[in-house]
């Protein structure tokens, strides 16, 4: 599907280098196959290159010109000059792949002119370590075949699903920014580890394989989330102990207002973007 498809890259911050990495590591594509370009950062390019073995070029159009498929990376303050610029030497059979939250598949479509075909994404950070739960959703010219092309480079870096355009803010308020959501509540139980006696790195080495313990279960079993922690928790137990003064504190209701908050401010970010 992707043996002679040259790939693109505008922009070359950390989700396109995971992005790349994990395509070349898992030999989906060959280095030679990837373009990257960077309008600013000439060391990142040459990083780039140099750890991977990829084309790298600051020349966006050239490396627009040679492409099949065209993934944006760059800031979204910036896709719109870049779109605009490049326009004029893309092809009708080219594939446009946007990571960039908030920026609907109209707006760049409408900046592409014609029917291009584009397909929005929203990966999370875990893209670095190869477990990204992405989402993907498909504009209105993008047909079903290339919508399988775009599962396969993003299972290259974790879990795809397709979803309707109009879910991806509840997916960027969820699974875009849930890493984040974990990594503080990380936080606050390292220090209370340490706080009762515990080094930071034992706390660490356990709290670490504690969540990666979590998300196996999760994957491996029918239950809900609700009976797996009631499994734990025993009568009078330890864990009930714990549980209750979460519920005392309405920490459910906390995490449900903490996730609406972020898709409202998705959807604020888009408006600017739509037509």
């Amino acid at each position: 599907m992707l043996e002679q498809k040259t790939i693109t890259f505008l922009g070359a911050g950390s989700m396109a280098e995971a992005i790349l990495g994990g395509l070349i590591s898992k030999q989906i594509v060959k280095p030679e196959q990837i373009i990257v370009t960077n309008f600013q950062d000439q060391q990142k390019l040459t990083r780039l290159a140099g750890t991977y073995d990829v084309n790298t070029t600051s020349n966006r159009m050239e490396a627009v010109r040679r492409a099949d498929i065209i993934i944006l990376a760059m800031k979204p303050k910036h896709v719109k000059e870049a779109l605009e610029e490049v326009q004029t030497v893309t092809r009708p059979d080219q594939l446009f792949v946007s990571v960039l939250a908030g920026i609907p598949t109209d707006y760049m479509e409408s900046l592409l002119k014609g029917k291009a075909s584009v397909i929005r994404t929203m990966p999370n950070t875990s893209a670095k370590v190869g477990a990204s739960a992405t989402a993907i959703s498909k504009g209105a010219y993008a047909n079903d075949e290339q919508l399988q092309v775009v599962e396969a480079l993003f299972a290259a870096i974790g879990t795809v699903t397709v979803v309707e355009e109009e879910k991806l803010d509840a997916v960027t308020g969820l699974a875009g920014s849930g890493p984040a959501y974990f990594y503080y509540l990380i936080e606050a139980m390292e220090k209370a580890a340490v706080d009762n006696g515990l080094t930071k790195e034992e706390a660490s080495a356990l709290i670490t394989q504690t969540v990666i313990g979590v998300g196996q279960r999760l994957q491996k079993t029918e239950k809900s989330a609700k009976e797996l922690y009631e499994e734990v928790m025993s009568p009078n137990g330890t864990t009930e102990a714990g549980i209750g003064v979460l519920r005392e504190y309405h920490m459910q209701d906390v995490m449900e207002k903490a996730i609406a908050q972020a898709i409202a401010r998705s959807k604020e970010l888009g408006v600017v973007f739509h037509n």
